[in-house]
């Protein structure tokens, strides 16, 4: 069976609309990558039909506290950039979420007018209304300078999909932080429609449109990224370069990514004994993850259903059954009807409020976020707080969409 390789890749929708694409790896062998599938979103017919984002909003967090927002700039000095070294040494934008007081600090920004700029040029097909004003203007119930909560609350670090901005794991990061998480959601720069440096630059896609990579690159961008979490985790744990690191359980550390960032996820896991618990959101486990490598740490695989249930030939992603096997902590695998692969992230919201399908997708977008991060928060909750969650055992009244496998 010939199978697709590009499983890490964020959601190949070719902004918001183009299907997910994604590695996949079986074993130390793959199968040829096969072109890049699309399926384009048609221009409305008339500028009337387009949709309007300019009120744009994510949906709320649900927790009982506000959130804080954060943007934190940080430098590797260990290291050059692994995919642009003439930029020297690998520098990482960081957005930083958590527990704040209510009523306190003002409306952080989606993105920055610069990623806003590239993330619509790259990522957003033309004739539906989206404006870089509107993307970086979108509400995302998160304040900037806002007073923080007191006491210390569990790390949970966040790594999005290959191409897409961490921007887009923001529904999540803002919900984790409202049930009294700090979220570290990190942005890998030339890994995405573009993250915004220090100096006010924008950092290019490195890694975009790159059909048919070697597998060994695809195993080195993986590997990169946990040193990624690792510098942040030491910075904010040990270096104490945040203002309000004093909120960090530093013995109370999770992971969660999507599509790259789960399989991220994963390889962070394996290479650094704090990280408790993980999660992969649809992402294929590239490379393998070894028998026994996480130990007795928890491990949560949630994902679509056309994937990420057994015997569902030719779609079925062969890693996560291997995976699972080998997990030898306490371990949780849900598989989601009428998801697509960017049904874990904003854009799936996104693409809702301005009315483009995303193949693949019948579930409305809002209600795929609700599942998402009602899940997360769920494993979370019993794994780093010790707060048991009625959704990590066995199917749920309140969410059919959602079976629990193998």
């Amino acid at each position: 069976m010939e199978i697709n390789r590009r499983r890490l890749a964020a959601s190949a929708i070719v902004a918001l609309s183009v299907s997910a694409i994604t590695f996949v790896g079986s074993g130390a062998a793959s199968a040829a990558a096969p072109a890049r599938q699309s399926s384009s979103v048609s221009a409305p017919a008339s500028a009337a039909a387009a949709a309007s984002v300019a009120h744009f909003a994510l949906p709320a967090p649900t927790g009982r506290y506000a959130v804080g927002a954060d943007v934190l700039h940080l430098t590797d000095t260990s290291r050059l950039d692994p995919w642009n070294p003439s930029a020297g040494y690998r520098q990482l934008t960081v957005s930083m979420f958590y527990p704040a007081r209510q009523g306190t600090g003002r409306p952080a920004p989606y993105m920055s007018a610069g990623e806003a700029q590239n993330f619509v040029a790259l990522r957003v097909p033309p004739g539906f209304g989206i404006t870089a004003d509107a993307v970086a203007a979108l509400q995302t119930h998160a304040f900037t300078g806002a007073s923080a909560a007191h006491g210390k609350f569990p790390l949970v670090v966040l790594s999005p999909g290959l191409e897409n901005p961490r921007a887009t794991l923001t529904s999540v990061a803002t919900d984790l932080a409202s049930r009294g998480y700090v979220v570290a959601l990190v942005g890998h720069p030339y890994e995405d429609s573009g993250e915004q440096l220090a100096d006010g630059s924008i950092a290019p896609c490195l890694w975009c449109n790159q059909d048919g990579a070697d597998p060994a690159s695809d195993d080195q961008l993986v590997a990169s990224r946990g040193v990624d979490v690792k510098f942040v985790m030491d910075q904010l744990t040990r270096a104490h370069v945040w203002d309000l690191s004093h909120l960090i359980d530093k013995h109370s550390i999770g992971i969660a990514g999507h599509s790259a960032g789960g399989a991220a996820a994963a390889a962070a896991m394996e290479a650094d004994p704090r990280i408790k618990a993980g999660v992969n959101l649809d992402g294929t486990f590239l490379p393998a993850v070894p028998a026994a490598a996480l130990g007795d740490r928890a491990f949560m695989l949630f994902g679509k259903q056309s994937d990420h249930v057994e015997g569902n030939a030719p779609y079925l992603d062969p890693t996560w059954s291997a995976t699972w096997a080998d997990l030898s902590g306490y371990k949780r695998w849900f598989a989601v009807s009428g998801e697509a692969h960017a049904s874990f992230t904003d854009i799936s919201v996104l693409a809702e409020e301005a009315g483009m399908p995303v193949p693949g997708q019948t579930l409305d977008g809002f209600r795929s976020i609700q599942i998402t991060r009602d899940y997360v928060a769920g494993f979370f909750d019993e794994t780093l707080k010790g707060k048991a969650s009625p959704l990590m055992h066995g199917d749920s009244a309140a969410y059919p969409e959602v079976a629990e496998q193998p």
